[in-house]
C-alpha cells in the first residue's frame, strides 16, 4: 500500500486507511478515488497530491 502526501498542506493519504470521512475505504487505492475527492484539512484536488517514496 502507497501513502500519497499532499504538496499543500502535508496531509497524507494512506491506502491502507483510506479516508472514511470522505467515503473512501480502507484499501482503495489512490488512483481509484473519485476525481472530485479533496484534502479533507485544505480542500485541493488529486491533482496536488504527490507519493511519498519509501
Amino acid at each position: 500500500m502507497k501513502k500519497w502526501e499532499c504538496i499543500v498542506c502535508g496531509w497524507v493519504y494512506d491506502e491502507e486507511q483510506g479516508d472514511p470521512d470522505s467515503g473512501i475505504a480502507p484499501g482503495t487505492p489512490f488512483e481509484d478515488i473519485p476525481d472530485d475527492w479533496m484534502c479533507p484539512d485544505c480542500g485541493v484536488g488529486k491533482e496536488d497530491f504527490e507519493l511519498i517514496e519509501d
